[in-house]
């Protein structure tokens, strides 16, 4: 069948096309790209978990592409970084970022997240319309992890920039384009960060590089730009989407905004219910595959839906509901296995802090146009609003 991804009506409301997919089948083929070529799109839960964690699927796309001819010009540490490797090297890379995403760590940087989720909510107009993306969805993840990395307050929005050309889904002049413009901008981050060297993660990242000789420069530069990109992109669209499904859900709405201290048992009700990520990033098979009930061949690209599974009846009963009741432990909007978002405890804790000074500082938020007129994202990969109008 045609990628139903390629839809205009799917970017509004992908959810009715998964259901229908994953109940003929949880994993087919679908025709994408000008050629034609055939890819596997994955639907149902249970084959999205195994797919994920699967030996055989490879995110290896430096292999994948091997002795093909191209057109694209991505720049070379945005088309292979740690989401694009496998082990052992994926292992090696993974290692050096982890620390700074434990909980532990992640709690040290509570201050400064209510700090600058504060500072934005000041700025919020009263009795009109306003855009909730750019009043705090964008901003607040964009500073988060600029701090954390140490990029110079001056250069933040040229990062934002960069990073939503990135996912232009149906853009590939944009997109490589921006790779370009983020690892160039990186690389003469990392230099000015020798001469003057700082406390950052960025700092840090250079000083395992340059100490023991543990990062080439190209994986320096690719692990600068996807952490980046990887550390605000998710938690916007987690902001933004959260916000949405509980404005159109006034019960769940009105219940956290009596009991905030239930904020962090439905975050992941909300990541469950309409997730940051819509398709996992790029798998392969290295040998033949099959995946519920389907045969998959080697060399076949396989595209994981994350927000389809987490739909998926036979895991979540009655999916298509918001219910801050559920246990919903167990979603894959961060993913699954060896490559689950290792910033996932930095994005709930963002999101967690800027639900509850929302809700507790504006508890007459609402929704400023009928939910038919928000406009989504052009994007593959990730799912999330260019604007959310609201009042308060």
């Amino acid at each position: 069948m045609t990628d139903p991804t390629q839809d205009p009506g799917f970017l509004q409301d992908p959810y009715p096309t998964y259901a229908a997919m994953r109940s003929a089948y949880p994993v087919q083929a679908v025709a994408s790209g000008s050629g034609g070529r055939l890819s596997y799109l994955v639907t149902g839960y249970a084959e999205a978990r195994e797919a994920l964690a699967h030996a055989r699927l490879s995110k290896d796309t430096s292999a994948f592409f091997a002795g093909k001819e191209s057109k694209r010009r991505l720049h070379p540490a945005v088309a292979h970084n740690m989401l694009s490797s496998d082990p052992p090297e994926h292992t090696r890379l993974r290692k050096l970022v982890t620390k700074a995403f434990t909980t532990g760590a992640v709690a040290e940087l509570r201050p400064f997240i209510a700090r600058v989720t504060d500072d934005l909510l000041d700025q919020w107009p009263v009795g009109e319309p306003f855009d909730f993306m750019t009043g705090l969805a964008v901003p607040l993840p964009v500073i988060v992890i600029c701090e954390l990395l140490g990029v110079p307050e001056e250069d933040r929005p040229d990062i934002r920039r960069w990073s939503g050309e990135l996912f232009a889904a149906g853009q590939p002049g944009v997109i490589d384009a921006a790779s370009h413009s983020l690892a160039d901008y990186m690389t003469d981050l990392i230099a000015a960060k020798r001469r003057h060297p700082g406390s950052s993660l960025l700092d840090r990242l250079i000083s395992a590089r340059d100490g023991d000789d543990r990062l080439n420069e190209e994986e320096l530069v690719s692990l600068a730009v996807l952490l980046l990109v990887a550390g605000h992109e998710t938690t916007t669209n987690f902001l933004g989407n959260a916000t949405l499904s509980l404005l159109q859900h006034p019960a769940e709405l009105d219940r956290l905004r009596q009991n905030p201290d239930d904020i962090p048992t439905v975050l992941d009700e909300l990541l469950r219910f309409d997730s940051p990520v819509s398709t996992a990033t790029f798998r392969f098979t290295t040998e033949a595959v099959t995946l519920g009930g389907t045969d998959i061949p080697t060399g076949a690209p396989v595209l994981v839906a994350l927000g389809a599974a987490n739909r998926d009846p036979e895991r979540f009963p009655s999916p298509d509901q918001l219910d801050a009741n559920r246990d919903a432990v167990g979603h894959l909007a961060f993913g699954h296995g060896i490559h689950r978002c290792v910033g996932a405890p930095l994005a709930k804790t963002e999101a967690e802090i800027a639900l509850r000074a929302v809700l507790t500082r504006f508890p007459g938020l609402r929704l400023a146009v009928p939910p038919d007129q928000l406009q989504w994202r052009h994007a593959r990969l990730v799912r999330g609003l260019t604007s959310l109008p609201v009042l308060n």
